[in-house]
């Protein structure tokens, strides 16, 4: 079998490639295993000086790098440039901090003395998707290279020439070979690589699906893991937001990355005061959206990032109709050529309906009219995916009080969920467990090791 980049605001296949054989991937374990032997023993020095300089080749290396995101996954170009500068701060921030992150922790013991010394556990396992193709990788790999661990990285197929890329820049910069590894490999060989017990620990973001099957692998083999998986963020308006900026943000929150993001905002919940004003702004601004080549500057919202994508999405939307929601813009195939989805807005959507529960992963937003705040609260925790969530008011106490009762992993004021090096990423309920990004992010694969002296 061959693994494709197929440019989806074409449909063409660009470049293919040979996956591995089973002895190619047995090596490649074993390489990374004794890589980790020698890793552990670098100091955290040595380890930033490799983690700079790869962020510094991908800061010099950012078009070339960009248009390879925009060319395998449609992102329009000026996102595909933001996320590799993205990248390139969260390998900074973890070259810059891990030592003070890692440091021992003194404890008092009633007698003697004792300290926690953080240590490397060894070669670790992450399945990474397609929609932020170096965003995705760096936040693993980066805390986990600081710690002392060594990664084998199997990538989303679809954007096989950014794994390849990402594989480059680390061998550029001068890492020994084994301590970043690009797996050419299906998804369908992924879950078995969990039962090799030279892999210590796997990370996925991705579906449910698979988060569930990893996790399943996982267990049974009695290995540490972290899932990020899929998300329905509720977006709440309260009668007092500005609401002109409120529907700015709404467009960015939803439309960023073509909408294929898993803290998108999805699911926009307007109190009745402010919800007529702020769904028809919203509205007109969809409707003024540019659909188009995602290599063209003035384009709003590329492709899907593959014609299965787009199928799927246009599959939802019709049951989504059929269930009774109404279909205000959009609702169907953008172009002649290429997996462009119109941006879509849905109304009249019914609770009752499990239709209604989905994930929408594509340029469409559902639209909801709640009588009051407590409503709004109910409706947005009413879904099996928590993990993020954002309000819009100019009464921060309150929005704070609203916030500690959404069930999510992360909730925003006034801006919609997003990332950044400095603070922790996750979810919960059927959106994952664990934390990446941040202090907390890098003790994931941590072994806590307690030394006490007598």
């Amino acid at each position: 079998m061959s693994i494709k980049t197929t440019n989806p605001a074409t449909n063409k296949v660009e470049k293919s490639f040979d996956e591995m054989t089973d002895k190619q991937v047995d090596n490649a374990i074993e390489l990374s295993n004794k890589t980790f032997q020698d890793w552990k023993k670098t100091s955290y020095k040595e380890r930033a000086t490799l983690l700079h300089k790869v962020a510094d080749l991908m800061r010099e290396k950012k078009t070339e790098l960009a248009k390879l995101i925009t060319l395998e996954m449609g992102k329009v170009i000026a996102q595909s440039e933001g996320e590799i500068d993205l990248s390139a701060s969260i390998l900074d921030y973890y070259a810059d901090n891990a030592e003070k992150f890692l440091a021992d922790k003194k404890l008092s013991p009633e007698e003697g003395k004792a300290f926690v010394r953080s240590s490397p556990i060894g070669v670790l396992f992450g399945v990474m998707p397609w929609n932020f193709p170096f965003y995705q990788v760096v936040r693993f790999a980066a805390p986990n290279i600081m710690v002392g661990n060594t990664i084998l990285l199997k990538h989303a197929s679809i954007v096989p020439q950014c794994a390849i890329a990402i594989d480059e820049l680390f061998k550029e910069a001068g890492a020994p070979e084994g301590l970043y590894t690009n797996l050419m490999i299906s998804g369908k060989r992924s879950t078995a690589l969990v039962d090799d017990t030279r892999i210590k620990g796997v990370s996925l973001t991705g579906s449910e699906g698979a988060g569930a099957s990893m996790a399943e692998a996982a267990g049974k083999n009695l290995k540490r893991s972290v899932l990020e998986l899929g998300g329905s963020d509720a977006f709440i308006v309260l009668a007092d937001a500005d609401i002109d900026q409120t529907v700015d943000l709404a467009i960015f929150g939803r439309m960023n990355n073509n909408g294929q993001s898993c803290v998108a905002s999805k699911r926009f919940i307007a109190v009745e005061e402010v919800a007529d004003e702020f769904l028809e702004k919203f509205t007109a601004k969809i409707k003024a959206l540019k659909v188009g080549d995602p290599m063209d500057p003035s384009t709003d919202v590329g492709p899907l990032s593959s014609q299965e994508a787009l199928d799927n999405i246009l599959d939802q939307v019709k049951r989504f109709e059929s269930a009774g929601a109404k279909i205000v813009v959009g609702g169907k195939r953008a172009l002649d050529e290429g997996a462009f989805m119109q941006p879509t807005l849905l109304t009249n959507l019914n609770r009752e309906e499990e239709t209604f529960k989905e994930e929408l992963f594509g340029p469409v937003a559902s639209f909801y009219k709640v009588k009051n705040e407590q409503e709004a609260i109910d409706l947005a925790n009413d879904s099996p995916f928590g993990l993020g969530g954002s309000i819009y008011t100019k009464d921060i106490e309150k929005a704070i009080k609203i916030a500690d009762q959404i069930d999510s992993g992360m909730v925003f004021i006034n801006s919609p969920t997003w990332t950044q090096a400095d603070l922790p990423f996750g979810g919960t309920k059927r959106s994952g467990y664990g934390r990446e990004l941040s202090e907390q992010g890098i003790h994931e694969f941590v072994n806590k090791k307690l030394i006490r002296v007598s």
